[in-house]
């Protein structure tokens, strides 16, 4: 049985909102949203397009209320890629707990993941990836593949064409160090000392974004002590000359950063040799101590994967038990983010060829993000303000409020708690994307209890004006969160380590603010001149939480209409017509990955997805182009394209953790955005968002 995300065991099976089939799901709690009619099916030629877009509406809406947690909740799975499947197994494995059938399902999972060219993606219809093949091709060697087998030589003759393991990401490198397939010599130095460092001094922990802090202590710790593992088999397979697995490689010059950077590195690794054995013993507990303390209730760390994993190697190092109630937490935890299918999601196009259950383990859980989305397309759609769906994800909502200080208190020590996380349990890190949205999903309830709602909302919205940058804007976890030293260091060669503002947060916490009756606030002022600075040339907002500038444009579009801009403002023309500009000739919208990537002209264009649609049309209708063609085009699309049970096909990632990097595919965002756009074409005047219920 897979477990629910709070640690229940499920309720009665539900349809899935991708094409695999899951074993369990969460049984749904809502009502239709109108009367089923009899008749033809989603986008029916023949009909009108308003008569097209309400069928499509009810179908969506109906999807959505069955998937209803009982508590009030939804959470769609949360896809990435085949490094969280073999990183668990390889974390399994050094703890000495990897079991029979957690392997066999893992591996059936990660070999239906696998491409006809050996090669893993971190996104579908990626190109290959060096560091997720690598740690594929390693988990499915603990799984018992053997080299010689077709699908591993495929890999591996590719992992060797590409430069071998010493080519790969440095996390990768730790990885095969804990086992002793590469040399901890060989890879960056982080000393545990830095945890001493002052909150004002360069490359102190807090300098570093919410998800880099929590993996670099522990690292810290596992860095220190070097542990190994040693494996029955050697990995020479994936280098291009096991004699010579690493390289010499020849550091840049002093004249660039890089090369500042990488001569720290060498200091750092001769200071290891001198270092003060009790600084070091010291440096190691507050390490433990400080990592102890960000443990949530539920176990986890930070409610995401990486630091959870780094997390408990760390501890078992200082001599943490498997049975000590944090590790067992923290393997419960784990435990919690497991999904287990009977096919797979549709990310490889090679054969697995056996059956059997597939489980694959999600890099966090969504399920504030799911339902204050989930409540504002019921209400955009038509849902009655006093339904009891959203009461009950009102309560909910209210129920999970952050009401005490966190690591952003560092920089805001005086600022009263009041946002909300992204997670099931996270009091540590609320972000403001969070916190502006579930404001937002609030004021669309009719709530029994209106004064609870409006004490909730004013903690927030102080807290989220507290919580604005130095330059105007708001990134998600921290305030002034923008050294540009961490992205330097050797040792952060993956993802952003740093969360500066944003557009599309920034666009989420100026519409909130805006609904709030603070349009004219100094603050929220600022917020909208930092927009319109942020604005491309072409007349789009970069994407950081979403793909991409389709993302940023649907977010900041209909921020600028709520803090008072005219839709005639120039800006707001201009996105209009690159909207108009990159709207695919199937009438639907997409853009691929790769625009995040320098080079290559991807900005805007891509296989048409349901989500990136109802982005642009958030931001068309938004903009007063309701009667406009794209518009229509795009409904139709929308319509026309629905599945019979009202979601629709998305395989496509349109969801963001690190810009390139790390990808994400929502599985319900392939209903939510739809819905939301249908219901603001059919509901709202000028086709703007509904916003605020009155109290009653």
């Amino acid at each position: 049985m897979t477990a629910t995300t709070d640690g229940s065991t499920g309720a009665a099976a539900a349809r899935p909102l991708s094409p695999p089939k899951r074993l369990q799901g969460h049984g749904g709690a809502g009502a239709a949203l109108l009367p089923a009619e009899p008749g033809p099916g989603p986008g029916q030629q023949g009909d009108g397009l308003a008569a097209q877009a309400e069928r499509a509406a009810r179908l969506a809406a109906d999807n959505l209320l069955a998937r209803q947690d009982p508590r009030g909740w939804w959470k769609g799975d949360l896809e990435t890629n085949v490094t969280m499947d073999a990183e668990d197994l390889l974390l399994r494995e050094f703890l000495g707990i990897r079991d029979e059938r957690t392997t066999e399902e893992a591996a059936r999972f990660v070999r239906s993941q696998q491409r006809t060219d050996g090669t893993w993606a971190t996104f579908h219809g990626g190109p290959g990836d060096l560091s997720t093949t690598v740690e594929a091709y390693v988990a499915l060697r603990l799984a018992g593949d053997e080299p010689g087998e077709p699908h591993m030589a495929r890999a591996s003759a590719w992992i060797r064409d590409r430069g071998g393991v010493a080519s790969t990401r440095i996390f990768t490198r730790i990885w095969l160090a804990l086992f002793g397939w590469w040399r901890w010599e060989d890879l960056p130095e982080l000393p545990p000392e830095i945890i001493y460092f002052p909150k004002w001094f360069p490359l102190n922990i807090y300098d570093f974004a919410c998800w880099a802090r929590q993996t670099i202590v522990p690292l810290t710790v596992v860095s220190a002590k070097r542990p190994v593992r040693p494996q029955p088999f050697p990995l020479d397979e994936l280098h291009s000359d096991p004699s010579l697995p690493n390289p010499p490689r020849r550091m840049a010059t002093w004249a660039s950063w890089d090369g500042v950077f990488q001569r720290l590195d060498r200091v750092m690794h001769a200071y290891r040799r001198v270092a003060s054995v009790p600084l070091r013993r010291a440096a190691l507990r507050s390490a433990a101590r400080w990592i102890v303390e960000r443990q949530e209730n539920d176990g986890c760390w930070g409610g995401i994967q990486p630091p959870a994993v780094y997390s408990l190697i760390a501890l078992r190092l200082l001599g943490y038990d498997l049975d000590h109630p944090v590790m067992r937490a923290g393997l419960e935890s784990l435990e919690r983010f497991t999904v287990r299918y009977d096919d797979a999601p549709s990310g490889g196009d090679g054969a697995d060829g056996s059956g059997g259950t597939r489980r694959m383990v999600e890099a966090c859980q969504s399920p504030v993000w799911d339902t204050c989305l989930a409540t504002v397309a019921l209400a955009d759609a038509g849902l009655p303000p006093d339904h009891p769906a959203l009461v009950k994800a009102a309560d909910w909502m209210l129920g999970e409020q952050v009401v005490r200080p966190g690591d952003w208190s560092v920089r805001r020590p005086r600022l009263r708690p009041g946002g909300w996380a992204f997670e099931f349990h996270n009091d540590n890190y609320p972000d403001t994307d969070d916190t502006a949205e579930v404001v937002l999903a609030l004021r669309r309830v009719r709530n029994r209890d209106q004064a609870r709602v409006d004490t909730a909302v004013r903690r927030a919205v102080d807290w989220t004006l507290g919580m604005q940058s130095r330059n105007g804007a708001w990134g998600a976890f921290d305030v002034d969160n923008d050294s540009p030293f961490p992205d330097r260091l050797p040792f952060c060669d993956f993802g952003k380590v740093i969360d500066p503002p944003s557009a599309d947060v920034t666009a989420h916490v100026v519409e909130m603010l805006a609904d709030e009756g603070h349009r004219d606030d100094p603050r929220v002022r600022r917020g909208v001149e930092w927009l319109l600075a942020e604005q491309e040339a072409d007349g789009s907002w970069f994407g950081r939480w979403g793909v991409n500038y389709v993302y940023g444009t649907g977010a900041v579009v209909p921020a600028l209409v709520a803090a008072g801009l005219p839709v005639s403002h120039p800006a707001i023309r201009r996105a209009v017509g690159w909207l108009e500009s990159v709207q695919n000739e199937d009438g639907g919208w997409g853009e691929d990955l790769r625009s995040y990537l320098p080079e290559g002209g991807w900005a805007g264009r891509g296989t048409t997805t349901a989500s990136q649609t109802g982005w642009a049309l958030m931001a068309l209708l938004a903009a007063g182009e309701r009667e406009s063609l794209a518009v229509e085009r795009g409904i139709s699309w929308l319509a026309h394209n629905q599945r019979e049970d009202g979601s629709w096909d998305e395989p496509h990632f349109t969801g963001t953790g690190f810009p390139w990097d790390f990808s994400i595919n929502y599985h319900l965002y392939r209903v939510v955005f739809p819905l939301t756009a249908l219901g603001r074409y059919l509901h709202s005047p000028g086709g703007a968002g509904v916003g605020r219920q009155d109290a009653g």
